[in-house]
Protein backbone atom coordinates (compact mmCIF):
# COMPACT_ATOMS: atom_id res chain seq x y z
CA UNK A 1 0.00 0.00 0.00
CA UNK A 2 2.89 2.73 0.66
CA UNK A 3 3.89 2.04 -2.79
CA UNK A 4 1.05 3.19 -4.01
CA UNK A 5 1.00 6.28 -1.50
CA UNK A 6 4.47 6.89 -3.39
CA UNK A 7 3.53 6.46 -6.54
CA UNK A 8 0.44 8.76 -6.14
CA UNK A 9 2.92 11.72 -4.31
CA UNK A 10 5.08 11.26 -7.83
CA UNK A 11 2.50 11.71 -10.25
CA UNK A 12 0.20 14.45 -8.05
CA UNK A 13 2.77 17.47 -9.12
CA UNK A 14 2.19 16.05 -12.74
CA UNK A 15 -1.12 16.68 -13.15
CA UNK A 16 -0.95 20.29 -13.75
CA UNK A 17 1.60 19.69 -16.95
CA UNK A 18 -0.70 16.24 -18.17
CA UNK A 19 -3.82 19.01 -18.23
CA UNK A 20 -1.90 21.39 -20.37
CA UNK A 21 -0.49 19.56 -22.47
CA UNK A 22 -4.03 17.45 -23.22
CA UNK A 23 -5.65 21.47 -23.95
CA UNK A 24 -2.42 22.01 -25.74
CA UNK A 25 -2.86 19.21 -27.95
CA UNK A 26 -6.93 19.74 -28.69
CA UNK A 27 -6.54 23.37 -29.34
CA UNK A 28 -3.23 21.98 -31.99
CA UNK A 29 -5.85 20.13 -33.63
CA UNK A 30 -8.51 22.11 -33.71
CA UNK A 31 -6.42 24.75 -35.62
CA UNK A 32 -4.55 23.04 -37.79
CA UNK A 33 -5.82 23.28 -41.16
CA UNK A 34 -7.22 20.75 -43.33
CA UNK A 35 -9.19 20.37 -46.36
CA UNK A 36 -11.69 18.12 -44.86
CA UNK A 37 -12.50 19.60 -41.71
CA UNK A 38 -12.06 23.35 -43.09
CA UNK A 39 -14.99 22.40 -45.02
CA UNK A 40 -16.91 20.87 -42.42
CA UNK A 41 -16.51 24.11 -40.53
CA UNK A 42 -17.45 26.19 -42.87
CA UNK A 43 -20.52 23.93 -43.17
CA UNK A 44 -21.21 23.95 -39.56
CA UNK A 45 -20.55 28.04 -39.96
CA UNK A 46 -23.77 28.76 -41.84
CA UNK A 47 -26.40 26.88 -39.91
CA UNK A 48 -27.48 30.36 -38.07
CA UNK A 49 -27.91 31.75 -41.60
CA UNK A 50 -29.88 28.86 -43.01
CA UNK A 51 -33.23 29.69 -44.27
CA UNK A 52 -36.02 27.78 -41.76
CA UNK A 53 -38.90 27.29 -44.31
Amino acid sequence: MEFFTQLADFFRPLWGLWLMLLFGAIIAWVMWPSKKRNKDMESHAQIPFRDQD
